[in-house]
């Protein structure tokens, strides 16, 4: 006889079969103990959010939301952290007791933890970062580094214009940022006088300017399949420090354990999980510091 489910979560996307995330919450959830917790994957895509939510019963405490559904999480919900205003989207919906759901961002603890433990990012306030893209994940990456401490960013994107909602995230997070047209930026003198390069662009754009864009002491490639890119060849070749999208989702889960939960992620446990199911590809590298 199996055992009574009591408590629901999924990850929500379109796309979703390939969606690691299950392999981290699962090996939470047994980690602590859970026995009678399930994780699933949902396909849906935005405008089917609304009304799946609303059909979950009691037993549903959280969801982790990917593309494309992270705009219309926020829209959906009745509460809202800080950060997930500021960055216009959510990962992560929390069931409140009589209160509907809650929405965060915990992409912005992706991006932090991805720097710190993998990226091994270390400075004071007031570093520079060069930033390649500016769509949702670029925006997420923008509150990370304001929390990291980074005040200045440069935008690299293909039409200045289309940054808008970016540089307006820049404002409400409090980075100052501008944004150069990639056709005439001098790669290799930003990315040397940065403190960390985020590339949140597909697999092969930034190909023709990865050498360049290693210059820099420390790098945040979003991508993780198929891997290595060349950009993070190009870090290892010249002994940089490197995250990646991998790093990024291991961080972002644990904020999503604990508030679904209520209890500290095992962070070890889903680490291990992670490389396990990928294949040690990466050594996803825990701070010693539990908090980030």
């Amino acid at each position: 006889m199996g055992t009574e489910v009591t408590r629901r979560a999924a990850v929500v996307g379109s796309p979703i079969t390939h969606s690691l995330s299950p392999v981290l919450h699962r090996a939470a959830y047994t980690a602590l103990g859970l026995d009678g917790w399930e994780y699933d994957r949902i396909e849906c895509d935005d405008a089917g959010l609304p009304g799946m939510v609303r059909e979950l019963g009691p037993e549903w405490v959280g969801l982790s939301v990917t593309m494309p559904g992270k705009k219309a999480a926020l829209a959906l919900a009745g509460e809202a952290t800080e950060r997930a205003v500021a960055v216009g989207a959510a990962n992560t919906l929390v069931r409140l007791p009589d209160r509907g759901w809650r929405a965060d961002c915990t992409d912005v603890d992706g991006v932090v933890g991805a720097l710190r433990a993998a990226g091994g990012y270390r400075r004071d306030p007031g570093g520079t970062a060069v930033m390649l893209g500016a769509g949702g994940t670029a925006m997420a990456a923008l509150a990370g580094l304001a929390e990291l401490g980074v005040n200045q960013v440069q935008l690299v994107v293909r039409d200045p214009v289309r940054a808008a909602d970016a540089l307006d995230c820049a404002k409400r997070v409090g980075v100052s940022a501008t944004a150069v047209r990639w056709a005439e930026a001098d790669l290799a003198a930003l990315a040397s006088a940065a403190d960390v390069v985020v590339s949140t662009v597909p697999a092969g754009v930034d190909e023709p300017t990865a050498a360049a864009l290693a210059t820099a002491p420390c790098v945040l490639d979003v991508i993780y399949h198929p891997w290595p890119t060349l950009l993070a060849r190009a870090v290892a070749e010249r002994g940089g420090h490197l995250a990646t999208g991998l790093d990024m989702l291991l961080h972002q889960a644990f904020g999503q354990v604990e508030q679904f939960t209520g209890r500290p992620a095992p962070r070890e446990a889903m680490r291990d999980a992670l490389r396990a199911a990928t294949g040690h590809v990466l050594p996803l590298p825990l701070a010693a510091d539990s908090t980030l």
